[in-house]
């Protein structure tokens, strides 16, 4: 049990560093409000790529894991919305 806790608090540790929550909520709720999983797939691409094109065009680098992390969050958002509504 103690080494679920362990890997608990590091994955949260990973999550909260950085936006990487943010990525993962945003992606959640574009995922929960798709009709259908090409819609969920077509926006969660899009707005994952733009997020990246913000940060790259801001100076900053545009970060795979964030990119995923979003990506990530629309298929858990899009699988609980079929879930939960068929």
């Amino acid at each position: 049990m103690n080494v679920f806790r362990k890997v608990f608090e590091k994955v949260a540790a990973w999550i909260v560093d950085s936006d990487r929550w943010k990525h993962f909520v945003g992606g959640l709720l574009i995922g929960a409000g798709a009709n259908d999983t090409y819609c969920a797939a077509y926006a969660g691409v899009g707005v994952a790529g733009a997020l990246e094109l913000k940060d790259h065009l801001w100076g900053g680098k545009a970060d795979w894991v964030d990119f995923a992390v979003t990506i990530a969050g629309v298929a858990v958002g899009h699988a609980l919305r079929r879930l939960l509504y068929g």
